[in-house]
């Protein structure tokens, strides 16, 4: 695809199933809205919200076309970002203009046939050493790509894919500390209907530590995105049940210790009946002290005390966030868009 940014005021529905080659249409930034569209907002609730994020700040859709979006990595010396595409088992790559092209086929399944709607690699993290990896839905794994990110091939060393013997059930979205350790979450969003093949009986939150040692740190119903805090003293996980739709925290003790769970936030009242208008997932900490999370109708702009601080609300499903190196613009995954916020 090669699709240029276009400002916007309005969603429009993209259609199901675009193939490779086509290319998102042109929309108006006066264009009328369907009944189920709603415009871009910003909502600030809290003056500190701006520090970070103007009221007017502008939302641009970079992308469309896609199925369901996920895992953004922004890339600084290459000056592009990385996303997944889970239903179709690839991963994109898209400059800074908005020219978007297939990075990596294969991305999370490596098998043939179908495995599940969910096949492919959801979140994408760099290592120490500037190596890919991914949390591979179908393999059931957490793997590093073997080639550079100049030279993208499905070939891939697995870093962990089981926990006492029994497999993982998908991996889901993760992050590494300062000393390479890495923090995953792996609910069964990636296995086949019914759960088939499910080994383990919970969802867990999990450390792989740098010696190898997986660490099973705790279980919620559906654990998503996950987080660090600047300091590293505290680790957030997004539970994605529309039941108990909540981010929680844990105190960090030390590399793969953590203390008890509390609650940061719950927004169960927040959720639409079958979750239709988002629930917590993927986020990201700026590095002033605000978390920025994917719920229901957007992005939940927090300080790192479980205030809500303000809201950008996307109109859609939004799954996951990124930022750029100098952080004056935050990537968004929303459902079958690359959004582009500006941020201060």
């Amino acid at each position: 695809m090669n699709l240029k940014p276009m400002l916007i005021g309005w969603l429009l529905v993209t259609a199901f199933g675009c193939s490779d080659q086509q290319k998102t249409s042109q929309v108006s930034k006066h264009a009328i809205p369907t009944s189920s569209e709603k415009p871009f907002s910003i909502e600030i609730l809290d003056d500190q919200a701006l520090k970070v994020i103007s009221r007017d700040a502008t939302i641009e859709r970079m992308a469309s076309g896609f199925d369901w979006v996920e895992g953004p990595l922004w890339i600084g010396k290459g000056d592009y970002l990385l996303f997944s595409d889970i239903p179709r088992n690839k991963v994109y790559k898209m400059t800074s203009e908005g020219d978007t092209s297939t990075y990596l086929n294969r991305s999370g399944y490596s098998g043939e046939g179908a495995y599940s709607r969910e096949p492919g690699s959801n979140a994408l993290l760099l290592d120490k050493d500037n190596q890919l990896v991914l949390m591979q839905h179908g393999n059931r794994k957490v793997a590093k790509m073997k080639g550079g990110l100049d030279a993208p091939a499905p070939d891939f060393t697995s870093l962990v894919h089981d926990y006492q013997g029994k497999r993982l059930n998908s991996p889901n979205d993760g992050i590494f500390d300062k000393q390479g350790n890495l923090y995953f979450t792996d609910p069964p969003y990636g296995l086949p209907p019914r759960f088939a093949g499910k080994e383990l009986s919970f969802q867990g939150i999990y450390c792989l530590k740098t010696n190898g040692t997986l660490v099973l740190l705790d279980s919620l119903s559906r654990p998503n995105g996950i987080a660090l805090s600047p300091d590293e003293k505290h680790l957030f996980v997004a539970n994605s049940d529309e039941k108990n739709a909540a981010w929680f925290q844990y105190p960090l003790e030390a590399p793969g210790e953590v203390d008890t769970r509390s609650l940061f936030y719950d927004a169960t009242e927040e959720v639409l009946p079958g979750g239709r208008n988002g629930l917590p997932d993927g986020m990201k900490v700026h590095p002033k002290g605000y978390l920025f999370a994917t719920g229901p109708d957007g992005i939940w702009i927090f300080d790192l005390k479980g205030k809500v601080l303000g809201k950008i609300h996307t109109g859609q499903l939004t799954s996951n966030c990124t930022f750029t190196d100098d952080y004056k613009h935050l990537y968004v995954t929303a459902h079958r868009d690359i959004l582009r916020v500006d941020l201060k």
